[in-house]
């Protein structure tokens, strides 16, 4: 079964805090009247024994204490034979749960779509911002391998860090040429979706909007590029506080839906 869970953390955001409210913003889009539960491969994500829900996390305000607990809760998840589905959250919490699923299993391919390539090796400070996690996850052999779609930000710094660590990016102008790339993943597979490689005017709801980002329907061909199951996916850096009509809300929503079907047994 596929467990979705909630991450309510944005301790380790730059610039802007509100991406922690987004697991409930992002369920009441999912159950919303105003669509329904049918992904568009053919599955009822409603119907009882595909997509569980197990809440939120509490959280402490502490980041390290946060991130053990991030960590602990995948991990129960995993020990109970679940693949999870979470929902952040800053993109920090992806550190703490690659760390949980590479300890249970091989380390997993990463497909990771971001307009960022969150590769700092610090940032304002902090070598666990939500500007450093594939920085970790790299360093400590948490991914297989670590390939990156709709990057448009990259720094000197980061560069040389996807260099150093090995990372494929192709950027938003290069989204065609993840198809074959990705239709050619062995298992396992991990998929960190951030909602900002999307164009801004597509997703307002996110706190560093970068123009020259992919459509829904482009980021949907890549998923739907995997010729293999999911073992376990994120999506992250909704801010409600900057969505429009909770539109931001619903494009999460169809990403649940479509990843749960790229989950499913």
């Amino acid at each position: 079964m596929i467990s979705l869970l909630g991450l309510p953390w944005d301790g380790s955001s730059s610039y802007a805090r509100g991406a922690a409210e987004a697991p409930p913003r992002i369920r009441e889009a999912l159950r919303s009247p105003s669509s329904n539960t049918w992904n568009e491969r053919g599955d009822d994500v409603g119907s009882p024994g595909l997509l569980e829900d197990a809440g939120d996390l509490t959280l402490p305000d502490d980041p390290a204490a946060a991130r053990a607990t991030i960590e602990a809760g995948v991990r129960a998840l995993l020990e109970r034979g679940q693949k999870p589905l979470l929902l952040g959250g800053d993109h920090s919490v992806t550190y703490p749960i690659l760390r949980a699923i590479s300890s249970h299993r091989a380390a997993p391919t990463v497909l990771h779509l971001d307009a960022h390539g969150d590769l700092y090796d610090s940032f304002e400070g902090d070598s666990f911002s939500h500007a450093c996690p594939f920085a970790r996850v790299m360093e400590e052999g948490r991914a297989a391998r670590l390939v990156q779609v709709g990057v448009r930000t990259l720094t000197a710094h980061q560069r040389a860090q996807a260099a150093k660590f090995g990372v494929e990016v192709l950027g938003a102008d290069r989204w065609r040429d993840a198809l074959p790339l990705v239709a050619r993943f062995k298992a396992p597979v991990y998929v960190s979706l951030d909602i900002d490689v999307l164009e801004p005017m597509l997703a307002p709801g996110v706190s560093h909007p970068e123009p020259g980002g992919l459509t829904i329907r482009e980021v949907l061909e890549v998923l739907g590029a995997l010729q293999v199951r999911v073992a376990g996916a994120d999506i992250v850096e909704y801010n409600p506080r900057h969505d429009y009509r909770d539109l931001t809300a619903r494009v999460a929503a169809k990403f649940v839906k479509e990843l749960a079907g790229l989950m499913k047994p």
